[in-house]
């Protein structure tokens, strides 16, 4: 293990600021997201050994003056911890309801030079309200003509529950050629260059080797935790959803690979 954060500071404490930085504002997100992420201990603190970001239902206006009705956390560890490849683990309990959207993800440290898709992402854990009893794991890169395209997989639970019921474990291994997905030591999906993928509005993949021409997962990547109100894959909340809705975090921890 060459970095952790298992959130046993004191109640109502802020998350550590040596490890955690924020995104702030409320833009959209390029997703259509609906709530305005801020730095209060509101929707982001440390309670009983968990971090908790907390999504609520408030009119609020950010320091970019787009008023909201909705406020989260979205906490990222870009310029304070970075690393190419490993293990990289967080154990979870994730918030419920439609149009709730929490995940657990990281993306590329060149992500200001280059942009996205071409700095690379990997997706560790997604869930949508709607879909209680699935979580997702993907990446997300360019092909070759620059265009974003992705490889996900499903998982659900050998029982049938619901993720939102209890802690779970989600991790990736990442290795130069290959990413593999687990919950709670069960390995669901394995993506690597050769993998036959397919790009936004063609039902043909692309081939082999362009993905392996443009597999970004070779840098440093930083992680992110939050939880999204709204957007283009969740859908808006209805009549059916309430808030607060919180995603509890135990601890995060990144190892090394052992060769």
């Amino acid at each position: 293990m060459v970095w952790s954060d298992e959130f046993n500071g004191p109640n109502g404490s802020a998350p550590d600021p040596k490890k955690w930085t924020y995104d702030l504002g409320g833009a959209g997100w390029g997703n259509n997201e609906l709530e305005t992420y801020t730095n209060r201990r509101e929707n982001a603190r440390i309670e009983n050994g968990n971090l908790v970001i907390t999504a609520r239902k408030e009119n609020y206006e950010g320091h970019d003056h787009i008023a909201r009705e909705y406020t989260s956390a979205r906490l990222k560890t870009q310029g304070l911890f970075t690393q190419a490849f490993g293990r990289f683990e967080a154990r979870i309990k994730i918030p419920q309801g439609q149009g709730i959207w929490p995940a657990f993800w990281m993306l590329g440290d060149n992500i200001e030079k280059v942009g996205w898709p071409k700095c690379g992402e990997i997706d560790i854990m997604e869930n949508i309200g709607k879909e209680p009893a699935t979580v997702h794991g993907s990446i997300h890169g360019p092909l070759s003509n620059g265009t974003a395209t992705d490889l996900t997989a499903p998982a659900k639970l050998a029982s049938g529950k619901s993720f939102y019921e209890n802690f779970h474990v989600y991790a990736v291994e990442w290795e130069p050629s290959e990413v593999r997905f687990y919950v709670d030591q069960t390995q669901y999906a394995t993506f690597t260059p050769q993998t036959q993928i397919t790009s936004p509005g063609s039902t043909t993949p692309s081939s082999p080797a362009e993905i392996a021409g443009s597999w970004v997962f070779d840098h440093p990547y930083f992680l992110l935790l939050n939880v999204a109100v709204g957007g283009d894959w969740p859908g808006n909340p209805d009549a059916t959803s309430t808030y607060p809705q919180s995603m509890l975090i135990d601890y995060v921890r990144v190892y090394s690979a052992n060769h």
